[in-house]
């Protein structure tokens, strides 16, 4: 099934459950997929609706820290409900030894030699890490991985 089908569907069911917080999650990620649609004038497919989730998990992790650190911690469980919505349509995260294993193969496959070759590393991990890793720590991986 696809992804937006998948989406569309779980709206359904949180309508009927009553489910205001999941309603109002999936709607957002709806609109902010409908927004790319519209903004650029294409129907998206699996994994561009996959980075829309993972722009709008990251989006909302930002914003607990945030709260957070203003001790404003009913705000901060809003956003943390909304990422645990969204978190459902992402696939299974990575664990640490996986990313490991992972930048390893990237390494030997891109033939990098040094920090120059960062760009070619990044390019053969992203499509499999996409929505299952934070992006931000597997570059940190790989600049101490190839200094």
């Amino acid at each position: 099934m696809a992804l937006i089908d998948k989406l569309k569907d779980e709206q359904k069911l949180a309508m009927k459950a009553k489910d205001k917080v999941r309603l109002g999650t999936i709607r957002l990620a709806l609109a902010a997929i409908k927004q790319r649609e519209v903004d650029e004038r294409i129907t998206l497919n699996d994994d561009d609706i996959l980075a829309v989730l993972t722009k709008l998990v990251k989006q909302r992790r930002d914003s607990v820290a945030q709260y957070e650190s203003a001790g404003r911690q009913d705000l901060a469980d809003v956003e943390k409900a909304e990422i645990i919505v969204l978190e459902d349509f992402m696939p299974q995260p990575l664990t640490d030894e996986e990313v490991a294993a992972l930048v390893d193969s990237a390494v030997a496959e891109s033939g990098a030699a040094g920090m120059q070759d960062m760009g070619k590393v990044m390019a053969v991990l992203k499509p499999q890490i996409q929505g299952r890793a934070d992006m931000g720590k597997v570059s940190g991986l790989v600049r101490a991985k190839l200094a």
